[in-house]
This record gives structure tokens, sequence and C-alpha cells, in this order.
């Protein structure tokens, strides 16, 4: 019984370090999201200004870094300049080099006793949070109690370290080890890669140095090890990504083995020569961990383009077809919610350009019987859909609780422009399948008159397609009001041309019998890609109280669309 309680006290004082772990990881999401939210435009935009040349570039990895607090998001922000075709690789490995230094520097300063602010700045931040939480004010309150989080979680980890220290199985984990530097990296790396984050695992590296729980050489062999991870763990998130993502991450991993292996023979002499002189056991650690980032930043940035080269070799770009993958959906953007958005928009004008393709082709196969133009479409089609299933999956991906009002009708807005240009891709295939059975295979043509009306709202089709693109960037009350007016024209008119075609049919005209199933057909179809196309103005409209009662009888009678 006189056994059980010890053994109790020491599972309450791990789960007291564990949960002191935990918050200083939540506490560092908080900060980096919020960041990113608040700032991440303008950061993406500061960086690509700042990639000319490799030192400027290194300089503002430091900077964004050192904001965002996470060395992997700066990373996928390059990445996706390299993927664009806006920088070169060797220039994105600089800023990995400058990044991992912002992330030294942000180590060095939380070693500092700054307990006595976590109280405001979780007060402050909730404050900010609670008031004005879809807005930007509420947004820097998230940074806000993130950093009193962060630093409330150093703290507290201290405070637990102190009966860990005490407890007797430390002592025999502590001789498990022994003075093994490969056992030390490689648990470093391991934290690394669970928390995700080396700069928590440097943090608490740094505090339970500082309460004497680790001895501080093994202290710096984990911090060499959380290097190492950090590396690692991009490597493993990303591996599912474009191959240009992966060069990135691949490079960066390789200057951190680089590090590692120069710097492990030197923590004897650190530890000789450098650790007695520094104020404290902890500031000593981040020092360490400051020297590791600043040496193989500045030292090897001079082989960022062997190792471009190299990397480019062992994971080389797959040639892709143009149209069938996404241009502009930039995941390191996903943590920007307006700005993710933003490439969402370009990329559904993207799925409509290749709409109006197939729209402008579909007359062609219809005129001169073109097979090889309608087996082009047909595989539009499938780029059509998989823009679609891109651009959904991307919108998905965007943390909806911090968008504002706005913003959520933005979201849907681009939902429901995407399934209708899916919609009319739909059509536009079955329209050339029809066209190809009963036109092309059968020899027959459409009369004179018949073909002036198909022509006639193939054309008007187009120009709202159009319209309907300009109406969707930029919204604007009188283009919607123009394309609702254009969808009662074109019904006027489909009607008109089928009350034409069954006169012609009542005549027993050769040329109207024999393609009198394909026309009603073909009328009933355009008809329908037009309402599709004027659904755009719908939102517009009723968001200005525009929408007039016969407006919305008509939007509800179309159906509207699928709840996602």
């Amino acid at each position: 019984m006189g056994l059980e309680r010890p053994e109790r006290e020491d599972m309450k004082h791990l789960l007291n370090l564990l949960a002191a772990i935990a918050l200083l990881i939540w506490g560092m999401h908080l900060v980096r999201t919020g960041v990113l939210r608040v700032f991440g435009a303008n950061l993406r935009s500061w960086l690509a200004r700042s990639l000319g040349n490799r030192f400027t570039a290194a300089l503002s990895g430091i900077g964004v870094t050192a904001l965002v607090q996470s060395s992997t998001a700066t990373a996928l922000m390059t990445a996706s300049f390299v993927g664009q075709g806006l920088i070169s690789l060797p220039a994105a490995l600089a800023v990995m080099r400058g990044a991992d230094i912002g992330t030294a520097l942000m180590a060095v300063l939380f070693s500092f006793d700054l307990s006595w602010l976590s109280p405001m700045f979780i007060f402050v931040g909730v404050v900010l949070f609670i008031a004005r939480q879809a807005q930007t004010a509420g947004r820097v309150g998230r940074i806000f109690i993130g950093l009193g989080l962060m630093l409330l979680a150093l703290e507290r980890i201290v405070q637990a370290s102190d009966p860990m220290l005490a407890s007797p199985i430390t002592p025999v984990v502590l001789d498990a080890m022994g003075n093994d530097l490969l056992a030390e990296i490689l648990i470093g790396a391991v934290l690394a890669i669970v928390s995700y984050s080396s700069l928590a695992v440097v943090l608490l590296i740094a505090a339970m140095a500082a309460s004497q729980v680790v001895p501080v050489q093994m202290a710096l062999g984990l911090v060499l090890g959380a290097n190492l991870g950090n590396g690692l763990a991009a490597v493993l998130t990303m591996a599912g990504s474009t191959a240009e993502v992966r060069q990135v991450m691949v490079g960066n991993l390789t200057f951190k083995v680089l590090g590692v292996a120069l710097m492990a023979p030197f923590v004897g002499l650190w530890l000789r020569y450098v650790q007695p002189s520094m104020p404290g056991v902890a500031h000593g650690v981040v020092l360490f961990h400051l020297a590791y980032n600043v040496i193989i930043s500045v030292g090897f940035i001079g082989l960022t383009q062997w190792v471009a080269r190299w990397v480019a070799r062992f994971l080389p770009r797959q040639p892709q077809e143009q149209g069938y993958h996404p241009r502009h959906l930039d995941p390191s953007a996903l943590s920007t919610p307006s700005l993710a958005m933003t490439f969402a928009v370009r990329e559904a004008l993207n799925q409509a350009d290749v709409v109006e393709t197939m729209l402008t082709g579909v007359m062609e196969v219809i005129r001169h019987n073109d097979e090889r133009l309608a087996d082009s479409l047909r595989k539009m089609d499938d780029r059509v859909d998989q823009l679609y299933s891109a651009i959904k999956y991307y919108l998905t991906k965007i943390p909806r609780d911090d968008l504002g009002e706005k913003e959520s009708r933005r979201w849907a807005d681009i939902i429901s422009f995407t399934i209708n240009m899916e919609q009319i891709g739909d059509i536009i295939e079955r329209i050339v399948q029809d066209v190809e059975e009963k036109k092309i295979a059968k020899g027959v043509e459409f009369s004179e008159a018949g073909m002036v009306e198909i022509a006639d709202l193939h054309q008007r089709l187009v120009s709202n397609l159009r319209l309907s693109m300009g109406v969707f960037l930029d919204g604007t009350v009188r283009d919607a009001q123009r394309l609702l007016e254009e969808k009662g024209h074109f019904r006027a008119l489909e009607r008109t041309y089928a009350a034409n075609h069954l006169a012609r049919l009542a005549d027993r005209a050769t040329q109207t019998m024999e393609t009198s199933s394909l026309h009603i057909d073909l009328l009933s179809d355009l008809r329908r890609i037009n309402s599709l196309i004027s659904a755009t103005a719908y939102p517009v409209l009723e968001q200005a109280g525009a929408l007039s009662p016969a407006s919305e009888r008509a939007q509800g009678h179309e159906g509207g669309l699928p709840d996602l």
C-alpha cells in the first residue's frame, strides 16, 4: 500500500508534464494559424518580393518564420512559388536556410522568463476574441491567447519537471540511455515528428535541462535530433504532394542531415568551452540550437545550387497535360481563408474557360461533323470534372469556423458556380454524343432555317456564359440583372424556335423530319445550359435585395443546388 502512493504521485507528475507539453504545442498552433489568417497575404507578398537572390531570400525566410513560428508553413509558401514557376528551387532552399534561423531566434526569445506576460496576453486575447470573433481583432486575440498559453506552458513544464527529478524512475531512464549520442538524436527526432514542431521540442528540452531532469549533454543531442525530426516530419507530411513541394522538403532535409553530421562531433567542445560561459543551462541549449542553424545556413548557403540539382534528379517533375491539373490552388494559402478563396475563384474561372472552349467547339461539331473535335470535347469534360473535384476538395480544407458572414457566402457561391460548370460540361458531352449518333452516323443535316436558329441560340449562350463569368468575378448588380434578362429572352426564343420547328415538321420537310428528335433535344439542352449559366446571378441579386418575387419563384422551380 505504501508503494502505491509514490507510484500514483509519479503518474500525476508525468500527466502534469504531458499536459504542459500539449498546452505548449496548442499555444504554438494558435499563434501560427492566427498570424497566417491575419497577415498571411502580406507575408506571401513580402516573401515573393524578397527572392531576388539567395541572401535576401534567406533574410525573408528568417522574418516570415519568426512571425508564423513554423518553418513548415514557410516551406509550403515557398514550394507553391516554385510550383508556379515564380522562383527557382535554389532560391527556395535559401529561404529555408533563413527559416531555420528564424525558428532558432524564437527559441532564444522564449528561453527568457516572460511568464509575467502570460496573464495579460490571455486576458487581452480572450476579450478581443469574444468581442470580435469573426473580425481581424478577434484573430489578433487568437494570437495573444496562443502566446499567453505558450508562456504559461513553459512555466508549467518547469514546475512539473522538479518532482520528476526527485522520482527514482528518472535516474534509471537516464542510466539506460547512457551517453549514446545517436540514441539522443533518434529520440529528439521522434519527439519532433510526434509534436510536428521542432520549436516546441527545443523549448521543452531547454526547460527540462534547466530543471536538471535531463543532463546538458543529453539536451544537446536531443536538440540535434529535433532539427532532424522537423525535416523528416515535413517530408512525411508532404509525401503525397506535387514534385515541386517534395523537392523543397527533401532539399531542406538534406541540409539538416549534413548539419547534424557536421555538428555532432563538436558537442563535447561546446560543453567544455562554451556552455560554462552561458548565463543559464536553458540559454546554453537554445543558443546551441541557434549556432547549429546559423552554421548550416550560412556555411551551406553556397551549396543550394548543388543540392537543388541533386534533388531535381532524385525527384524529377512529372509532365502534366495542360488543363488537367489545377493551376491556382495553393495549399500554403489555406491558413488564410480570404486568400485561399481568391485562388479558388481563379481556378473556378479556369474551369469556366474549359467549359467555354467546349461550348464553342460543339457548334463546329454540329456544322462540320468533325468527329476528331467531338472526341476532344469529350476529353475536355474529364478536365472539367477533375477541376471541379479539386476546387471542392480545396474549399473543404479551408477552416470555415474562421470565415465571416461575407466569406461564408462567397464560399457557397464558389461551390455553386463550379457545380453548375460541371453540369454544363456533362450536358455538352451528351450533346456531342447525340450529334454523333443521330446526325453524323446517319448522314443527315439540319434544315437551313433550323441551323440558323440553333446558331443564334448558341451565340447567345456563349455571350451569356461570358457575362456570368464576369458576374461571378465582380458581382455587380447591374450585370446580374442583365444576365437574368437575357435568361428571359433566351427562353422566349427557344419557345419560338421550337414552334417554328413544329411548323416545318407539319409541312413534311424532309430534313426537318430526319433531324426532329435531335433538334428538339438540342433546344432543350441549350435551354438547360442557359438556366445553369443564369443561376450565377441569383446570389448577387439576393444579397443586394434586388431579387424580384418572380425571380425567386423561378429559382425555386429550377431546384437550386445540392447540399454538400
